[in-house]
């Protein structure tokens, strides 16, 4: 059955053979859904007859969001730390042990229900395609039903066994990163990714490059959290191994950044987590300026992210990054698509995807005009 959208106010299709600039900016426009795609897009005045219409009167239109980095799947709450920060503590990685142990007691139903509630959360704000990461059991078994819920609310589930050491392993780290690049990866091979944290607290390069090789083999594809808290290495081994994302990104060099531009791996920027640990923000203007393709997300966990709006997170990237709001809605977009090496999602030219959101507003800038506004009218998924 076919839709047609009318009365846009202002369209944003990031397809710039259809429209102004990198966003494809369109005025006065409509576009045709049909089978789950675009299957048109164009003046209003030239629209197709459909079996159904629905004038937005003059409200814009976007892409859906592409949450690209999500800690999704978790149980219990670190509000005490995010307090702590606030007066004035540094946040050092340590609090990852205390969801461990949380998600460890937790019962899968319990994961599932409360994980499908921050989803619902998020999809309200204009998400349509999600990443989700293990990362909160640390065990064999129990990352393996991490990714087992994961995968009951995406296809893109990532493997992050390589979060932090485990207490038990504390002075057998040799021991764990042998069982993350072994027996646990195998237990979780309905992931199509492998991620991990190298990072100061975390893992070393060495001991990241082993479990990516590792996933590498089983088929999967890589993705990096990278220099969040320290210039680790992280963003350098990304760009070698080609990975896909590498998130974070805090702390880089101009020669990393050289690096980065030059590569096809994304800079996936999450300033949500710059917000909720009381640090530097990165400069998505320095990495834009030196070419490299930059990502949004909402890193949504319960220590350093309790983010579930992607609007919160374009409106920080205007603010506190010197992103502009079309650079920023395309990175939450586009960028997010390109940080999950998808080419059916993250725009709206004619094949792709239909996740289409219609924002309570004439322009797109209001997502940054009303910071914490919710500014999503209507949703469409496939």
């Amino acid at each position: 059955m076919a839709t047609l959208i009318t009365g846009i106010g202002e369209l944003l299709t990031n397809d710039p053979t259809i429209g102004a600039g990198p966003v494809g900016r369109r005025t006065t426009a409509a576009l045709v859904l049909d089978e789950g795609r675009v299957a048109w897009v164009g003046d209003a005045s030239d629209a197709p007859d459909c079996d159904e219409r629905l004038d937005v009167d003059g409200r814009a239109v976007i892409p859906g969001f592409v949450d690209s980095h999500t800690h999704l799947v978790f149980a219990g709450e670190r509000s005490d730390e995010f307090e702590a920060r606030m007066a004035g503590l540094r946040y050092d990685g340590g609090g990852i042990r205390r969801t461990v142990e949380s998600t460890r007691a937790a019962s899968r139903d319990d994961l599932l229900v409360s994980s499908r509630a921050r989803l619902a959360a998020l999809r309200a704000g204009g998400v349509t395609s999600i990443e989700i990461k293990s990362g909160y059991a640390l065990t064999l078994d129990g990352e393996a039903r991490l990714v087992d819920v994961a995968s009951e609310l995406t296809d893109e589930v990532t493997f992050l066994g390589a979060h932090v050491v485990p207490q038990e392993f504390d002075g057998h780290r040799d021991d764990y990163v042998s069982l993350v690049a072994g027996t646990m990866m195998e237990a979780c091979e309905a992931a199509r990714w492998v991620d991990v944290f190298c990072d100061r607290g975390a893992f070393s390069v060495d001991e990241a490059r082993t479990v990516l090789n590792a996933g590498r083999a089983r088929g999967k594809e890589l993705r990096v959290h990278g220099n969040q808290l320290g210039a680790t290495g992280g963003v350098s081994l990304a760009v070698e191994l080609d990975a896909a994302s590498v998130d974070h990104c805090t702390y880089v060099s101009d020669d990393e950044l050289d690096a980065l531009a030059n590569s096809s791996t994304v800079a996936t920027l999450l300033p949500g987590a710059e917000f909720s640990t009381r640090s530097p923000y990165p400069s998505g203007r320095r990495f834009l300026d030196a070419g490299a393709t930059v990502a949004l997300a909402t890193d949504c966990n319960p220590g350093t992210s309790y983010v579930t709006s992607m609007s919160f997170v374009i409106a920080l990237a205007v603010r506190e990054m010197g992103m502009t709001v079309d650079e920023a809605v395309w990175a939450a977009t586009a960028g997010g698509a390109a940080a999950l090496r998808r080419s059916d999602i993250g725009h709206l030219g004619v094949g792709a995807r239909g996740h289409v959101v219609v924002l309570d507003a004439p322009r797109v800038a209001h997502l940054a005009y009303q910071p914490g506004s919710q500014l999503v009218y209507d949703v469409f998924s496939n």
